[in-house]
């Protein structure tokens, strides 16, 4: 049994004993802000921090504390608290301070390996791409960031999401040989890699998408973005400017007609509007380009006409007959990618209970050569479309312009 005599020893008793979670709680007055705090041992990276969550009756406040400012954080919030739990690996304390200061402490042998493990398994878990502590202007810029790097907990939704973005085109991308690649060609210059982002709006996952590229991989890369807003794209070519992305421009246009000034190896496209996925798609099918990345948006071309006389229980309601047009209208663009030569999948891009729109359709090009297979998959399309009572704007936009007519 630990003998403290008063707060000072309590303190270094605190910081020696390997405690890997604290809860102060019972604050002595109601002039101490928060009734309870909570903290946690972490690993982010390799460093070694203690995340706090101070509670006031109505909210939640977040603060990372650093292993060698836990004493100076001890000597300004101990005495705000009559008790203290505390867990080691081997032992849990309970802490009781009186009002004259003098420190009561019960130990008890506990195996707190479950309640360690946990907490090492969380921070495994944390292991990102993108990660917390490093220098990423953009994510400072967003509020995701506080300006020392660390994540605001408000916003862990979105780092979490933009992290999962990444991880996608990071696997694509580990897998090709850049020494042995061609180069691309864009506005008369040479990159390792060419990206256009349709729809970018205030950009972040262009941003994030360019330092990942850039500065993880360490390619030459270019990307532009384009949007119809004018406003945005003026913002959006100033953060570049204040970030030294030399590479990344942005540009007031239309997906639909725009040509790019070189080739274009990835297009991707976050929450376009209805039918703008599908001729974000048709183009990028149409400039060759190897990867395209697309989270669609707001699907209504399928929901003011899909029927079905046998299955009219899938049409009858209208959650059902909302939800199966959104998922028919994306099963047919990822057939329709398959036949024109893409390995295509769709994926979970977040929890559904973030957002609704959560699918991620992602193609990449093996320019297959099984035209039986290929053709199997327009056909399956075709009676999809005629069955349901449908048009789909990409099957009409590849038939017209050749990309379904196979010898």
């Amino acid at each position: 049994m630990a003998n403290i005599n008063n707060t000072f020893e309590l303190i270094d008793y605190l910081i020696s004993g390997e405690f890997k979670k604290f809860v102060f709680s019972s604050k002595i007055n109601k002039d101490v802000e928060y009734k309870k705090i909570n903290m946690s041992l972490k690993v982010i990276g390799d460093k070694k921090i203690y995340q706090a969550e101070k509670y006031t009756e109505t909210q939640v406040f977040h603060e990372n504390i650093e292993i060698d400012s836990l004493n100076d954080w001890l000597g300004k919030n101990i005495s705000s608290y009559k008790n203290i739990n505390a867990w080691a690996e081997g032992f849990t304390s309970s802490i009781r301070i009186s009002k004259k200061g003098k420190v009561f402490i019960k130990e008890k042998k506990e195996d707190n390996k479950k309640l360690i493990q946990k907490s090492k398994d969380h921070n495994k878990k944390k292991n990102y791409i993108l990660r917390e502590g490093e220098d990423i202007e953009p994510l400072k810029e967003l509020g995701i960031f506080t300006k020392d790097g660390e994540i605001v907990q408000s916003s862990y939704n979105k780092y979490k999401q933009i992290n999962r973005f990444v991880e996608f085109i990071d696997d694509e991308i580990k897998k090709i040989d850049f020494n042995s690649e061609k180069k691309s060609v864009y506005d008369g210059r040479e990159y390792d890699f060419t990206v256009l982002d349709f729809g970018c709006g205030k950009s972040y996952l262009t941003f994030v998408t360019y330092y990942y590229l850039r500065y993880i991989k360490n390619l030459n890369v270019r990307i532009v973005g384009l949007d119809l807003k004018e406003k945005v794209i003026e913002n959006c070519n100033e953060l570049a400017k204040k970030f030294g992305y030399d590479n990344l421009s942005f540009e007031v246009g239309n997906i639909d007609g725009y040509t790019p000034k070189g080739d274009i190896d990835m297009v991707i496209s976050l929450h376009a509007c209805d039918t703008a996925t599908d001729f974000s798609i048709f183009n990028a099918i149409n400039w060759g380009a190897k990867y395209i990345f697309s989270v669609p948006c707001c699907q209504h071309e399928f929901n003011t006409t899909l029927k079905h006389e046998k299955y009219s229980f899938l049409t009858d309601f209208g959650i059902v007959k909302e939800r199966m047009a959104a998922l028919m209208t994306d099963s047919i663009r990822g057939k329709l990618l398959r036949a024109c030569g893409y390995k295509t999948n769709l994926l979970e891009f977040i929890d559904v209970e973030h957002s609704p729109k959560n699918i991620l359709i992602r193609a990449v090009k093996i320019g297959t050569k099984d035209i039986e297979r290929r053709k199997k998959e327009i056909s399956e399309v075709k009676s999809a479309l005629d069955d349901f009572n449908v048009n789909s704007t990409l099957y009409e936009l590849l038939e017209e312009n050749g990309n379904l007519d196979l010898k």
